[in-house]
């Protein structure tokens, strides 16, 4: 995946296009991830020991990898992935401005 938990990613599709956030999780397998204040869901929960009340409660759902894309460090604009070898470790860069994505 081009992306992993801590990165600054923009939407480029989707009904939260152009909408920013951090991602919270990755999930490979599934090829999504889990982005802050994206793709807000109302979920229905019946009373339990731990929510008393119960109700709606507004949350996070996944959203597929290739609908995100990584924010370039230098513009802040959306940017894609390449990996270049340094010291041995494989490390990523955004394509627009050459800077590196891993800290």
């Amino acid at each position: 995946m081009h992306v992993k938990k801590g990165d600054k990613v923009m939407v480029i599709s989707g009904k939260d296009k152009g909408k920013t956030g951090t991602i919270l999780a990755a999930f490979p397998k599934q090829s999504r991830v889990l982005v802050e204040g994206i793709n807000v869901v109302k979920k229905h929960s019946k009373p339990s020991q731990v929510n008393p009340q119960g109700g709606i409660i507004s949350l996070e759902a996944p959203i597929h990898v290739s609908n995100v894309m990584p924010i370039d460090p230098k513009s802040g604009e959306p940017t894609r992935v390449g990996f270049k070898e340094v010291d041995g470790k494989k490390v990523r860069i955004a394509k627009k401005s050459g800077e590196f994505l891993d800290k």
